[in-house]
């Protein structure tokens, strides 16, 4: 489904046939692990492929790969790989990915609250059994 809205905002960019802000922001953000992403690039700075993998257990090689090269297509993630051996390549946000971390970490802080709430209210449940 998100690849379905990414793939409809960029034919329609390309087309010059675009005028929604929302959709455009959505297909750049959705993916199960793209905010999250963003969110570990944005604190913890550059980050190795490796690395970005151990901080989510759960996402597979080819998805963590998928989702970094959409958001290096979107602008708002860039690849710099050193000329070393091995290679090196790291992860980093771009000037336009670093202006999201307000939007994100303001999501973040909305998440901290709404669980804090449901946990409040789970609790206060069980009191009344």
């Amino acid at each position: 489904m998100a690849g379905d809205l990414r793939k409809d905002i960029k034919k329609r960019i390309a087309e010059k046939d675009f005028n929604c802000e929302k959709e455009l922001t959505l297909s750049i953000i959705s993916g199960k692990w793209k905010i999250v992403i963003l969110y570990h690039l944005g604190v913890d700075g550059a980050l190795r492929f490796s690395e970005i993998q151990r901080l989510f257990p759960k996402i597979t090689h080819k998805m963590l790969t998928n989702q970094l090269r959409e958001l290096e297509e979107d602008e708002v993630v860039q690849r710099h790989v050193y000329p070393e051996v091995p290679p090196r390549v790291e992860y980093s946000l771009t000037g336009l990915g670093e202006s999201l971390m307000p939007i994100i970490q303001m999501m973040y802080e909305w998440g901290k609250t709404r669980m804090r709430e449901l946990k409040n209210t789970t609790e206060e449940e069980k009191r009344h059994v």
